[in-house]
């Protein structure tokens, strides 16, 4: 069987004081309060902030012996990528890496790609050296554009061991499709919510705030089996994180997938 890991995208928001964590918490005992919910998390202020080592082995420190990471990449790595200096912003991202690696704690590496990177030919070159350069790190890619999503694409995945990011987004022209392809031993999926009318508004805490129903989040159960029949790890992240609604979905889809006897 493989081993499923559901958890959120993000722990640290201050609007989930009531909702997930007690009254008067304290931000800094939010990760370990997130731990005896969870068993993995993926940290998402890397990509607002570069990280550095001391900040994850703090991290490490907080979260107790055994919660897991994933870890999105800089935003100078996939949205603000400068042509003269992205090799230096990655080679002070992956030694930042290190604390995680060495406590065989770091799931992945996420490389999220905005509706703007486009299936053109400076764009594919530029991924395939950053996929060199990260090489020695489990990373997952995740395509916001649907033109990425093609054979060429999904075997030079396969070549190099990354996974491609199964997600779940509004149903809207140009993103990605409904479509699971395992391209490594490690499956990958996010899950955004399905908000169609605020999706391409300014407004990200509008475009994510969503709450799956278990009708929507049983499907996804199939879509697991299915994915965990071709990958020995998957992990699954929700990003709808508003009023903590990704830990409400992440509890149900755990409660599912354990009626389902795909979780022990």
């Amino acid at each position: 069987m493989a081993t499923i890991l559901v958890g959120t995208s993000g722990y640290s928001y201050t609007e989930w004081i009531g909702p997930v964590y007690p009254l008067g918490t304290k931000p800094e005992a939010f990760l370990a309060l997130y731990a005896g919910m969870f068993a993995s998390v993926e940290l998402n202020f890397s990509y607002y902030r570069m990280p550095t080592a001391p900040q994850l082995s703090h991290l490490l420190e907080q979260s107790g012996p055994s919660l897991s990471f994933s870890i999105k990449a800089h935003e100078s790595l996939t949205h603000t990528v400068d042509p003269a200096n992205w090799r230096t912003a990655a080679d002070t991202f992956i030694k930042a890496m290190v604390p995680l690696c060495e406590a065989k704690r770091l799931e992945a590496v996420l490389l999220q790609f905005p509706y703007s990177f486009h299936y053109e030919v400076d764009r594919r070159k530029y991924l395939d050296a950053l996929l060199k350069d990260f090489s020695s790190l489990p990373l997952a890619v995740e395509f916001r554009n649907a033109q990425w999503y093609n054979n060429r694409v999904f075997d030079s995945l396969r070549e190099r061991g990354v996974a491609l990011t199964s997600v779940d987004l509004p149903a809207l022209n140009g993103l990605p499709p409904v479509l699971d392809v395992t391209t490594s031993k490690m499956a990958y999926i996010r899950l955004h919510g399905r908000n169609s009318d605020t999706w391409w508004g300014s407004d990200a805490a509008a475009r994510y705030d969503y709450l799956y129903s278990e009708k929507e989040l049983q499907a996804w159960v199939e879509r697991v089996r299915g994915i965990a029949s071709e990958a020995g790890r998957v992990l699954v992240y929700f990003n709808n994180h508003r009023r903590g609604q990704a830990v409400q979905n992440a509890k149900m889809l755990l409660g599912l997938l354990k009626r389902n006897a795909l979780t022990p």
